[in-house]
């Protein structure tokens, strides 16, 4: 049980940093730590998966650039012989757009909350040219990084394109797909429920309860081999059907990782192929990426559907503006257009107000996008430690963004980035 316990206080440790204080992103830098430098690494300079150390900030600064040092991993395979190339129009005064932080009085500048947001490496994109891209820390221009729960948008968007396909009917119910999911929470929750997670599940992550049941979903997801005393499930498709209802389905959106590894289980029986060889097939390789991905996978080899994503910063980028540009990315429609609107459309707003989204007024969620409603109907994808795809289509312009803020929650983030994000495309807007 010792390796479960471990990598669960490690990442108990990352969620519980709101209330410490931290080293700056600048003192933090992983390069100048020296994680896993020289031949070997110093003693004090090893992380690892098998303490959990690997997911502790400051060293997590390394691990988001380096995940497959530490986890097993199932490639997503790019594009190969046809890559794609974005025109790059670089535009120095960005760095200098000055905005207010929520609740704040003082003005910061873009190029100033890229630090307090412990970026990785972010691109602008306007009217698909890059018109911004800095890295930073452990991140070069050919690095991967974890995507984190952006991985469920990918999760998300093939799931809503096989509904669009009429390969899934969104009105089914998942047990109809998956029959062991029958006597859990999802046997009686519909497709759609499941996409924009307005699921009643007896599923908790909060991580300041040792008894939430994320832990137990963690330990059966532990790639590591499981000590002789454990009883628990297995694997992640193991412990999806041991998830109890609380509740009505449909009612409240409730954001919840299990959702996403329920919908990959479907999306891969209905398919007969996993999440990494779907998303190759159907997305990553029609964008014209260059470097294959990966993700991560447990014990039995199921890809981590939820959160175990990792990728290029600007083979990211060209997954956000293909959605932007309305499925039609690289000659050719890589996913239809309807979808696109249906996502942009957002969902439920009433079941948003209900949840623990307070300070996101006015959102929805709908296919596992998150939908701003904003004037400029900005939507994105996220994830913790501040990942996000940000697609604003009013102002043409797509963010995206890696970083490793040491507070896993964007509620720690999202006063210095979600402004931020609005004034750059105001600016873009204006410049014309």
């Amino acid at each position: 049980m010792k390796k479960i316990v471990v990598l669960i206080l490690a990442v108990l440790t990352s969620h519980f940093a709101s209330s410490q204080e931290f080293l700056t992103a600048e003192e933090s830098d992983p390069q100048k730590m020296g994680w896993m430098q020289g031949f070997p690494p110093q003693t004090d300079r090893i992380v690892s998966a098998v303490d959990g150390s690997f997911f502790r900030f400051p060293a997590l600064r390394y691990s988001v650039c380096h995940m497959r040092q530490f986890m097993p991993t199932v490639p997503v395979r790019s594009a190969g012989n046809n890559p794609y190339f974005f025109p790059v129009d670089i535009d120095t005064a960005i760095d200098d757009l000055a905005f207010t932080p929520w609740d704040g009085e003082d003005e910061m500048t873009f190029k100033e909350s890229l630090a307090k947001n412990y970026t990785d490496g972010i691109i602008v994109l306007h009217r698909g040219r890059i018109v911004y891209e800095k890295y930073f820390g452990a991140l070069k221009p050919d690095g991967l990084h974890a995507a984190m729960s952006v991985s469920k948008t990918f999760t998300g968007t093939l799931g809503a394109l096989l509904v669009a396909e009429g390969v899934l009917d969104e009105n089914k119910r998942a047990s109809d797909y998956v029959p062991e999911l029958e006597s859990s929470a999802f046997g009686d929750a519909t497709i759609r429920q499941i996409l924009d997670m307005t699921t009643a599940l007896q599923y908790s992550e909060d991580y300041s309860d040792p008894k939430a049941e994320v832990w137990t979903f963690t330990a059966a997801g532990n790639p590591f081999p499981k000590p002789k005393d454990y009883h628990g499930p297995m694997n992640y498709f193991e412990f999806l059907q041991t998830v109890k209802k609380n509740g009505t389905h449909g009612e409240v959106f409730g954001y919840k990782t299990v959702n996403t590894d329920a919908m990959g289980w479907i999306i891969s029986r209905v398919t007969g192929k996993s999440i990494p060889d779907l998303l190759s097939e159907r997305i990553w390789k029609p964008l014209g990426t260059h470097f294959d991905g990966y993700y991560q996978v447990d014990g039995a080899g199921i890809a981590f559907a939820g959160g175990g994503f990792n990728c290029n910063l600007r083979d990211l980028a060209m997954f956000g503006e293909m959605i932007r540009k309305d499925g039609f990315f690289n000659k050719q429609q890589i996913l239809p257009a309807q979808l696109i609107e249906d996502i942009r459309n957002g969902g439920s707003q009433e079941a948003f107000r209900k949840s623990s989204h307070t300070k996101l007024k006015n959102w929805s969620y709908r296919n596992m996008w998150w939908v701003t409603h904003n004037e400029h109907g900005a939507f994105a994808a996220r994830g913790v430690h501040g990942q996000t795809v940000y697609v604003d289509p009013k102002a043409e312009m797509v963010i995206v963004r890696f970083a490793s803020h040491p507070v896993a929650g964007n509620a720690a983030n999202d006063p210095y980035s979600l402004p931020a994000y609005h004034r750059v495309a105001n600016y873009l807007m204006e410049r014309q």
